[in-house]
């Protein structure tokens, strides 16, 4: 069924997830039903962003004021999968579909790598492997391809039939089996025929020999007896590659073999087996492909490490942590640990390992590996969590503990043994890691930065009371939100419907993006490197120069990303602060070039003006803004689609209320602080940097005090010693009396050298004990004085705070 409300439109996108839409032009949103989810909540606010075709199950309330079309169906799951099934069938070119317990994603990945050259490759973003991620994957396919590749999971029964009719493969890569997901089915030898459904009308299949229960099946059943098998073993010489020798040395690895009885030999730069194995698929299906062994060779040892699911991250007492929860089989828990001796930046490793679920094998063989694998792999110390683990806790020979559940690890565990290690966390989801993780990443640093969240939507709201009506938001979160915390900032700020945000670099848009923030984020330094982050994450790139722009148009051509759309960017211009930006004679060329690049869609015209806090230089910021009114009117004319304009800083936008255009960009202004004294009134103090006494001390006249004797008592004084220093951001310039802090509300001046962790105050003889709170800035100590006195700005003293001091986020 069909209810139309707008005119018939092209669909060249599927939208799942209404967080992800960038381009509301000629998307349908599929409304899937989960158990956690309905996607038919999100239509209203879809629509109201510009979409306007649904795939429903049913109708949202009051659907005929909406300006949208419905088709109507019984399972939009299933209507997706036959909507990417119809899409395949309309292209013919090879296509290679990759299954097995692991390994799927670095095959596919490694295949990009070494076949790019050749072929003009549409493959799985990332591990889009489920019942979802497969049809997304194969609706990119489109005339401009002439290979796919993608991968295939399962995790019940008869899930893989569903998959084959999506990506109908000529050529299959069967990587291995473990023990995922055994728990859903009823032997090893089930599991393997669920997988080997993806290759039922494939020509040509790839698997390892040596996996016996893969091997029986295929040679076992007629079906497979008509395809070309290729398969590689290190036992069995009757293989189409019999792989005789493996050297694995100094992070790299050596494999020789016999193909159609000639040697063959490449290296790479890996030595953990699981990508030896992955390597030996890659190097088949290239042989298939007639490739030279010379290229084969020269493609192999170039190889990339791909990024997978573990986090590695800086920890507690100097350790390094890896949290890889997302699965605990047996398989698995091998990878993570050759990962974990790759680590090379600590001697000592731990192991966190919860119970394994639904392996399939019985306890008794299970948990023996388990130990076994610990124990060859010389692990320092293993932790289990899970009355199965410690059933067998006798197995574990080496320093081990056991606990029941997280609750009483967490509980009874001394954490300060962990010191200077690398420590894996390995767990089932029900065990709740992410408390462990938690634990190990918390900062018990006292000194402390208080960020009032009230205070800071107050200054958000009088700046929107301030600007025109129809006037966009951007917010600067950079530099940690002015060392605020990104996160929380851009958290309250999404909820209060600010429209865009801005960082300075990718690695911030990625950590916004892992926080569930969903507004669009401009990047204003988007470092060569990191463009396909930028695409994939999502997040729109300011393009200032010629080279920048090449740099993203290589990097669409060349790379496979989840959304089949246009990047978003933002155009610098340079109106005179010699910065970056294109300058007036760059427009023509630029105009041209974007035109003809469909990938690529403006999304707003900018510009920084030098000089809008300081009323002796208006002459020149109204130059700026001509030369910016004239520069965006150009490029604007050039297009037939709406491109924002902003020029407007927190300064400007009350001071030149003309330069607000269509957005205007909120910076520190948000965070209380402004260069104009009638806008400095309305805000309120969002930041205050604390710490508390951790020493007090009577000094004799004549003592000195701190680094190089820079301070003699000239009486007898009592002195505090506070726990922080230019390490946490309190500058060394404060040193000898120029800065000072609060402490009871009085002012102490800071005596001697600021030291890296610490400095010393004079308490002026006031009543204090340790523990009493000092404020270094806050409500009543004003960090724009406190900066004067070093010749500095309230900028740099707000992010120069440090990332050891822990961060309190307050709201009334």
């Amino acid at each position: 069924m069909v209810v139309q409300n707008t005119e018939h439109q092209l669909i060249n996108d599927l939208l799942i997830d209404s967080r992800k839409l960038i381009n509301t032009h000629h998307n349908l949103f599929i409304a899937l039903l989960s158990l956690r989810n309905d996607g038919h909540k999100y239509i209203k606010i879809l629509a109201k962003k510009g979409v306007c075709n649904f795939l429903v199950q049913y109708l949202p309330e009051n659907y005929s004021s909406l300006n949208a079309n419905f088709i109507i169906v019984d399972d939009t799951l299933k209507a997706l999968q036959q909507i990417s099934s119809y899409h395949r069938r309309q292209f013919h070119h090879p296509v290679v579909g990759i299954t097995g317990s692991n390994g799927k994603t670095i095959v596919k990945e490694w295949t990009y790598q070494c076949l790019s050259p050749d072929y003009s490759i549409c493959r799985s973003p990332k591990s889009y492997n489920s019942q979802i991620g497969v049809p997304l994957s194969v609706f990119q396919l489109s005339p401009d391809t002439n290979l796919g590749l993608f991968e295939a999971g399962v995790s019940e029964p008869e899930e893989m039939a569903k998959l084959e009719l999506i990506i109908k493969p000529e050529i299959g890569i069967f990587t291995n089996i473990g023990d995922a997901h055994n728990k859903n089915f009823v032997d090893i030898r089930q599991k393997v025929n669920e997988k080997l459904m993806l290759f039922v009308n494939s020509k040509v299949l790839i698997f390892g020999r040596d996996y016996g229960d893969i091997a029986e099946r295929i040679f076992s059943v007629d079906i497979f007896k008509s395809k070309l098998l290729l398969d590689w073993s290190r036992r069995n010489k009757e293989a189409a590659l019999f792989i005789s020798t493996v050297t694995q040395q100094n992070h790299k690895s050596t494999i020789e073999g016999i193909w159609e009885n000639q040697p063959i030999s490449y290296s790479i730069p890996f030595s953990d087996e699981a990508s030896i194995e992955n390597s030996i698929s890659v190097c088949l299906l290239m042989l298939y492909f007639k490739i030279d062994i010379e290229t084969i060779k020269q493609r192999m040892v170039n190889l990339n490490a791909i990024a997978m699911r573990m986090e590695l991250r800086e920890g507690i007492n100097n350790c390094s942590v890896i949290n890889d929860s997302y699965n605990s089989d047996f398989n698995a828990l091998s990878i993570a640990i050759d990962f974990l001796l790759q680590q090379q930046q600590h001697k000592k490793q731990s192991v966190i390992l919860s119970d394994i679920l639904q392996s399939g094998k019985n306890n008794d063989e299970l948990y023996a590996q388990v130990a076994n694998l610990i124990r060859e792999k010389n692990i320092n110390r293993f932790i289990g969590i899970g009355p199965n683990l410690k059933e067998y806790k006798k197995l574990f020979t080496m320093e081990s503990y056991f606990y029941d559940s997280t609750r009483d690890f967490l509980q009874y565990f001394t954490f300060s043994s962990f010191n200077n290690e690398t420590i894996l966390l390995k767990g089932a989801r029900k065990f709740e890691f992410e408390k462990i993780n938690k634990t190990l990443g918390k900062k018990t640093h006292l000194t402390r930065l208080e960020v009032n969240l009230n205070a800071m939507l107050d200054n958000y709201n009088y700046f929107r009371s301030i600007i025109k009506p129809k006037v966009k938001t951007m917010i600067m979160v950079k530099a940690f939100s002015y060392g605020s915390g990104s996160f929380e900032v851009a958290n309250l700020l999404q909820f209060h419907n600010a429209d865009y945000l801005a960082v300075a670099y990718a690695d911030e848009g990625v950590d916004l993006r892992r926080a569930g923030i969903t507004l669009p984020i401009m990047v204003m330094n988007p470092e060569l490197d990191a463009l396909e982050t930028i695409i994939v994450q999502q997040l729109e790139p300011e393009i200032y120069s010629f080279d920048i722009l090449n740099a993203l148009e290589k990097t669409l051509q060349s790379q496979a990303f989840p959304q089949n759309k246009p990047i978003s960017i933002h155009i610098k211009l340079d109106t005179g602060m010699h910065r970056l930006g294109f300058m007036g004679n760059e427009l023509d060329s630029l105009i041209d070039r974007i035109i003809s690049n469909p990938k690529i869609v403006i999304k707003s015209i900018f510009s920084h003006l030098a000089a809008s806090d300081d009323k002796h230089f208006d002459t020149f910021t109204n130059e700026q803004l001509k030369l910016f009114s004239k520069y965006s009117n150009k490029i604007q004319s050039a297009f037939n689609y709406p491109i924002l304009r902003h020029i407007a800083n927190s300064a400007a936008i009350s001071r030149f209320p003309s330069a607000q255009y269509d957005m205007v960009r909120i910076g520190i202004g948000l965070y209380g602080i402004a260069s104009d004294t009638a806008i400095q009134d309305n805000l309120k103090v969002v930041s205050s940097l604390k710490t508390n006494i951790s020493q007090i001390k009577t000094i004799k006249k004549g003592e000195s005090v701190g680094y190089s004797r820079a301070f003699i008592a000239s009486n007898d004084m009592h002195i505090a010693i506070i726990p922080i220093g230019y390490a946490d951001g309190f500058d060394r310039r404060f040193s000898q009396g120029k800065g000072y802090v609060l402490v009871n509300k009085q002012r102490c001046p800071v005596i001697g050298n600021v030291c890296m962790d610490m400095c010393m105050i004079d308490l002026k003889n006031q009543k204090a004990k340790v523990g009493d709170e000092v404020c270094i800035f806050g409500e009543n100590i004003d960090i724009r004085e406190l900066a004067t006195t070093i010749g500095s700005i309230a900028y740099e003293l707000l992010t120069s705070i440090s990332s050891r001091v822990k961060r309190i986020y307050i709201q009334e």
